[in-house]
């Protein structure tokens, strides 16, 4: 594993001229995130995000994006906390989530012929993810337990049982279950219970893992965690849920560090999230496994990388996988048999926070969020996988127009034989033979 350092050179003044990036400048940085393809692949909605210094959170709106021209809508305003767009499988409803009167998030339904979007569920602890049944009729949805309700003197004692959790926790931790709904609004369904738990997320770190409805809507892949308490969460392992019978049953047997199973397009496989040689200190690999088990088998080994994205494209037979890569971010086509083929994307670095943020249409097309050395986060769009990156926004150009300090790649060995990395960054006005203060971020 490479050890990698950024080393930033920064000028220190007490003013700056007005064409510098400042203080200022970072309200006026969108950050873009999320992008869904339309089913038609016309159109990408993502998520685009402002900070709000004033009420100290950042604003979220829905944003569609016309892939041809490149001309884009709000969908949303004025909603707080707006994420998680999800297309209906026909592309006449976005869903996503939102903030409901109670503050609490829920599922929110919009038709894109036009009209307000409806509230759907009407969850007690809010909605933490959700996903839309291949026909469109259903949402499944996951949400913690409530707490139980305490009587009497009981009601002043919030005294807790503390297991393997983080030190902030402050309150016992409750399972997280799966339920089902109807799109059009209907009673909440639960399909799962008991003292085990789906996960959440604990940031900064991946999303949760998302649920996974097979292809025939008969059944949905999860990941079962032993216990709500955070330091267990390593305890985790695929489970295919019948939805009709409220079933599971294991893919794999194993009982650790498994996650992120999505169903092939033919729904007869599965791939998942699984280190190497099952130990969580080693890089994350994308295993393949039948749906009526077995072991499961790597598919990435050969690439080498901590693999945090992996996508099916639409043969069935090919993965769009990213993972970090040096300094930067790489995107991948990857068979299920083979070696993988790296996307050529010039200078622009992928998103990724623990979670690659990309999508693949429904013709192969590929759209991710990304930044470039001198340009902020934008959406990027590729009509295929050997096709060059397009930039298909420009929610930063102001701040791209500033005048930013280059950056360059550097290399070095290290100790034990490490090869390490770094990134510096230049003063906007440089000159060669100055000496500036140096400043050292390191991350291993």
């Amino acid at each position: 594993m490479r050890v990698r350092t950024s080393v930033l050179l920064l000028l220190c003044c007490l003013s700056l001229p007005a064409s510098h990036f400042d203080f200022s400048s970072l309200a006026k940085l969108a950050r873009v995130s999320d992008p869904q393809f339309s089913p038609d692949g016309r159109s990408i909605v993502v998520v685009v995000s402002r900070p709000n210094y004033e009420d100290d959170r950042f604003d979220a709106n829905l944003i569609l994006v016309d892939v041809a021209s490149h001309h884009w809508r709000a969908l949303t305003s004025n909603r707080r906390g707006v994420s998680s767009p999800r297309w209906s499988p026909d592309g006449s409803h976005l869903a996503f989530l939102a903030n409901a009167a109670d503050n609490k998030p829920q599922i929110f339904s919009m038709p894109m012929s036009g009209g307000d979007a409806v509230q759907v569920t009407k969850s007690p602890t809010g909605v933490q993810q959700f996903a839309w049944s291949p026909d469109g009729s259903r949402f499944a949805f996951a949400a913690s337990d409530e707490p139980k309700k305490k009587t009497g003197e009981e009601r002043h004692n919030d005294a807790f049982e503390v297991g393997d959790d983080d030190y902030l926790v402050h309150s016992a931790a409750l399972p997280t279950h799966l339920w089902i709904v109807s799109s059009q609004g209907d009673e909440a369904r639960r399909l799962t219970s008991g003292a085990w738990t789906l996960p959440i997320s604990h940031p900064p770190s991946s999303p949760a893992s998302p649920l996974a409805w097979s292809p025939d809507g008969k059944s949905i892949a999860i990941v079962k965690i032993a216990t709500p308490h955070s330091g267990d969460s390593d305890q985790s392992a695929v489970q295919i849920l019948d939805i009709d019978s409220g079933a599971m049953k294991a893919v794999t047997g194993r009982t650790h560090n498994e996650g992120y199973p999505s169903f092939s397009p033919d729904g007869k496989t599965l791939i998942y999230w699984y280190p190497r040689d099952g130990a969580g200190r080693n890089v994350n690999e994308i295993h393949v496994v039948p749906i009526t088990g077995g072991d499961g088998v790597s598919v990435t080994r050969a690439l080498d990388r901590n693999v945090m994205r992996a996508i099916w494209m639409q043969d069935g037979k090919t993965l769009l996988v990213g993972a970090n890569d040096g300094t930067s971010v790489g995107l991948w086509t990857q068979p299920l048999q083979g070696d993988a083929k790296r996307i050529d994307l010039g200078k622009i670095c992928p998103t990724s926070t623990f979670w690659v943020d990309a999508a693949v249409g429904p013709k192969g097309e590929i759209a991710f969020t990304g930044s470039e050395p001198l340009h902020p986060s934008e959406l990027y769009y590729l009509p295929s996988a050997t096709s060059a990156a397009v930039r298909v926004t420009d929610f930063n150009s102001e701040v791209a127009g500033l005048e930013l300090g280059k950056t360059e790649t550097f290399h070095w060995n290290g100790p034990n034989g490490f090869h390490n990395d770094g990134v510096i960054t230049y003063p906007p006005d440089f000159q060669t033979g100055r000496r500036y203060p140096l400043v050292l971020y390191v991350h291993g």
